[in-house]
């Protein structure tokens, strides 16, 4: 499997999972959780049999499976899901520790959460790729090698055990014959990191990986010629858009609300779609991807440039803008650079920059605001009003088009997952 990111050992411990999908690849291989998505149940049960919720909404009560073992062969118990808890900080540890007052265990396999006032949220931060927490990993075991020693050779409940890692190189996994489920069908799962997108198009035809992620537009139309290989929709729940973060401030520009109109009426978001996802990522008109529960259906802005002109007119800049630079967080560059080309040509001047994934999540180099649910799945490109600096960006909080239905490729007719989130 050619990865389009660099695998991270954090990617290994669930306790400081990151706000993003991408991780949860990794993570619900080698792990299990409590509830998940699972095929055809976007909440489903997993290590937990079954679950209630009390009429005042105040408790939730899990029952664990009979017979659960980690992949060392330590039993399962509720002793584990409360210490898998307690240890989470992840992106969601504020929330819990705000509103959960306390975790009991009742027995073996039962266990209850105690909330301090109604949270409706609670099941999709505990039971969804929203947050980790939820996902369990053995009390007896980290105790005894610790935090840095987990993430050199993680131990979990999942369908693979891990077997080794290469750093910036490739992870390997075999399948676990107890995994509740079923053993896994593929035995062994070799995730290699293969960042550049033209290089994970090229392994996939000649047949050195067998599925490959995130594949921009010009590199998935080549692989789409192939017959050998399938490009398929992943129909996850993802959301690219635009982001500037200084709308909030009342000097910016951009708190202007006829200004960030404008954009939205600039770009177009059907081309958007064929160039970069081969007409795979439907226009969006809200940030909630459409396939989620009670998600507000709206279509978004009609593709308007002489609208977008006169906006800007409005906004006081009959002679446009000019708006800094453009930062695609990466693979997504066809997008990135489709959106530069839409906004330049409507008078609001913009660059595209290009920055390595990994210094996005540099506090000190990014000139984003990591503050989104999942920037790997949501945020696509970024508009900066200055070179990188710490902590600076403006935000068109307007969206291009959902990424529920992202292609994916798989050579010679194999599964495939998403070919770009």
């Amino acid at each position: 499997m050619a990865w389009h990111v660099t695998i991270a050992p954090a990617w290994f411990d669930p306790s400081t999972a990151p706000p993003q999908i991408t991780p949860f690849g990794m993570l619900y291989a080698i792990h299990d959780a409590m509830v998940r998505p699972l095929p055809g149940n976007k909440m489903g049960n997993s290590l937990a049999e079954s679950w209630t919720e009390s009429a005042d909404g105040l408790t939730y009560e899990f029952k664990l499976r009979r017979g659960l073992k980690f992949h060392n062969g330590d039993p399962l118990t509720t002793e584990d899901v409360k210490f898998s808890y307690e240890r989470y900080r992840g992106a969601g540890s504020k929330e819990f520790l705000a509103r959960v007052r306390q975790v009991d265990i009742v027995d073996p396999l039962t266990i209850r959460f105690q909330l301090k006032e109604p949270w409706p949220d609670f099941m999709t931060f505990y039971g969804t790729t929203a947050t980790a927490a939820g996902i369990v990993v053995p009390k007896k075991y980290l105790t005894q090698v610790g935090d840095d020693g987990f993430r050199k050779h993680p131990i979990g409940a999942g369908p693979y055990k891990f077997v080794s890692h290469t750093a910036g190189v490739e992870v390997v996994l075999e399948a676990y014959a107890g995994y509740w489920r079923h053993v896994p069908h593929v035995k062994r799962l070799i995730m290699r990191s293969v960042p550049e997108g033209t290089t994970r198009a090229a392994v996939l035809r000649t047949g050195e990986a067998d599925i490959a992620y995130a594949l921009d537009g010009p590199d998935a139309e080549t692989v789409r010629r192939d017959p050998r290989i399938q490009i398929v929709a992943s129909r996850h729940a993802s959301i690219n858009w635009l982001e500037f973060a200084d709308q909030w401030d009342p000097k910016s520009p951009w708190a202007d609300k006829r200004l960030r109109l404008a954009v939205n009426h600039a770009l177009n978001r059907k081309a958007i779609n064929d160039a970069a996802c081969l007409g795979f990522c439907p226009p969006a008109g809200v940030i909630i991807p459409r396939v989620m529960d009670f998600a507000l259906q709206v279509e978004p802005p009609t593709y308007d440039p002489h609208k977008a002109k006169q906006l800007l007119a409005e906004a006081g800049y009959p002679n446009g803008l000019d708006a800094g630079e453009l930062v695609p967080i990466p693979p997504f560059f066809t997008t990135g650079e489709a959106v530069v080309n839409y906004l330049n040509a409507v008078g609001i001047r913009v660059k595209m920059k290009i920055v390595e994934r990994f210094r996005l999540a540099d506090p000190d180099t990014m000139t984003i605001e990591t503050t989104v649910t999942d920037p790997d799945a949501l945020a696509a490109p970024w508009v900066s009003n200055r070179t990188l600096r710490r902590h600076r960006a403006w935000t068109i909080a307007e969206y291009i088009c959902e990424e529920n239905n992202r292609n994916s490729v798989d050579a010679n007719g194999k599964a495939g997952i998403n070919i770009k989130k």
